[in-house]
């Protein structure tokens, strides 16, 4: 591991600063409905007895976080009554009158303080260059940048509406301890994190197997397999009493108020169909194509009836089930057998060899990306939960630089569709294409010398998400279609995008399955 930068006090305090301001800009732009979402929790919380939270719904949008994170609201809640009491009356549907909209803006903003620490940890633990005498060109720099100013969450954040930048910051420091070898900090943070937003289920494999391996096991034999007998019992138990401690102190009043089924069947709701309404750049985006393809190809050659086949609700942007028309249906238990087994060479190679806390990053975006692309109503939104830990395996490797610039490219390019009216328009555009050309051309200096970052096959893909923009964002707008086929530009921009992730998840593995065995490293 790295030393600590010894002048890091003196530019990433202005970076922080930096973007902080940016986001207080966005206050006055359009939001979504997650913005109703979260003040529908603010009220919930404050208002109603906890043993009504997870049984209210006046509003379509139920509280479906886990307990911890209705926590969090309530706290929220308090200093919300100081800007306006009115946003936290249950009844008060779709209330957003300024003070309402100033307040939930500010909290996003100063609840980054969270990430805005995780990404000073994560640059403490990157390896410097020897050569790096200039600020600009150093990889704790270059990571400050792609982390605080990622483009994917600003939009996410604070203009779509969220508490992604919250949420991530405790899973960045639990990465960072483990990488400074404080794995009992790390192993409490992700914990506090699986309580607070259980989407992080899809990264816990990498966690429970390297902690297991790496911690509960202290040696190694001579040719790198586990050494048995070095079990200890007492770091499990560690290990476990954390786990269990956390878990009892967000889920404890509602088990003991009989009320967990309940609590469960709101965090798991499988009827909401395979695929988000806008889907997910993934693999069952392509698999919805090619049923319609074959659908129609089946109509057009006399094959099939087309009264008969089911009516095209995947393609209508509605949260639902649906059945597919030629292709075998989906249910979720297929989704999580295909997530488990796209995870298990991963999972394997981190207990088999070892690589250090650098090999369980290198699992852990493999988890998220293989949960991305098989699992069951996944949002687009959840790429991001690989693209932010890959910034650090940027920074240090050539290989990974280039797998990074394709999936940030396309995965942040996937989520131009949450913004969609004209008045962000610009700033999409130019907020990515900022991000985009910095991360080219610092990664490039990072890695001079070293060959080129991207293949020329992966430069014209790159290079046709201009020619998909461009269509989806003003030339179809401006069409006849536009009426007839309105979800045209998702499903065009969801299976272009699909393409980049799959292909970016792949290069990963095979990133990882060709290391050569080393030991374990802290």
């Amino acid at each position: 591991m790295a030393a600590p930068v010894a002048d890091s006090r003196s530019w990433f305090p202005a970076l922080a600063l930096g973007v902080s301001l940016l986001k207080c800009l966005f206050i006055s732009c359009y939001h979504s409905t997650d913005f109703e979402v979260h003040r529908n929790w603010l009220a919930i919380t404050h208002s109603l007895p906890v043993s009504r939270w997870y049984y209210e719904n006046t509003s379509e949008w139920t509280l479906d976080y886990p307990p911890l994170f209705a926590w969090f609201e309530f706290g929220l809640s308090h200093v919300a009554q100081h800007f306006d009491r009115n946003m936290l009356l249950v009844e008060n549907l779709n209330y957003a009158s300024p003070s309402t909209v100033l307040f939930q803006r500010l909290s996003v903003v100063f609840t980054d303080l969270v990430f805005i620490y995780a990404a000073k940890e994560c640059c403490r633990c990157v390896q410097e260059q020897k050569s790096s005498r200039d600020v600009l060109n150093r990889p704790s720099f270059v990571l400050a940048v792609l982390l605080l100013w990622n483009f994917g969450l600003l939009i996410v954040d604070h203009i779509h509406f969220q508490y992604n930048g919250f949420l991530f910051g405790f899973l960045l420091l639990s990465v960072a301890k483990h990488l400074q070898s404080q794995h009992l900090q790390g192993a409490l943070l992700f914990s506090v994190l699986l309580n607070l937003k259980h989407i992080y289920l899809y990264v816990a494999p990498a966690y429970g197997i390297y902690l297991l391996r790496s911690y509960c096991f202290t040696q190694d034999n001579k040719d790198g397999s586990v050494r048995w007998r070095s079990f200890s019992p007492l770091r499990l138990l560690a290990l476990g009493s954390i786990v269990t401690s956390t878990c009892a102190l967000s889920f404890g009043p509602f088990i003991v108020m009989g009320q967990l089924p309940q609590v469960v069947s709101r965090l798991f709701p499988f009827k909401r169909g395979l695929c988000h309404a806008y889907w997910a750049p993934n693999i069952w985006a392509l698999y919805n194509v090619l049923d319609k393809s074959l659908a129609t190809l089946g109509v057009r050659l006399k094959l099939l009836e087309e009264a008969e086949l089911p009516k095209a609700s995947m393609t209508g942007g509605l949260v639902q089930e649906f059945q597919h028309s030629v292709l075998p249906s989906v249910s979720p238990s297929v989704t999580l057998v295909c997530t488990l087994l796209s995870i298990l060479p991963a999972v394997a190679s981190i207990w088999w060899r070892p690589c250090g806390a650098r090999g369980f990053l290198r699992c852990l975006l493999l988890c998220a990306l293989g949960s991305f692309m098989f699992g069951w109503h996944v949002h687009e939104k959840a790429v991001l939960i690989a693209i932010l830990p890959l910034s650090i395996l940027a920074v240090e490797s050539r290989e990974d630089a280039g797998i990074f610039l394709v999936l940030s490219t396309t995965g942040h390019y996937s989520l131009f569709p949450l913004l969609f009216t004209p008045a962000e328009l610009p700033i999409k555009v130019v907020l990515m294409l900022l991000f985009t050309i910095y991360s080219v051309t610092a990664l490039r200096k990072l890695h001079r010398g070293q060959g080129s970052l991207l293949h020329p096959l992966e430069v014209v893909y790159l290079l046709g998400l201009i020619a998909v923009a461009i269509t989806c964002e003003i030339v179809f707008p401006l069409s006849p279609w536009q009426q007839k086929l309105p979800f045209l530009p998702l499903l065009a921009t969801s299976v272009y995008c699909s393409v980049g992730v799959c292909y970016s998840f792949l290069r990963l593995y095979i990133s990882l399955l060709r290391r050569e065995e080393k030991p374990k490293q802290p």
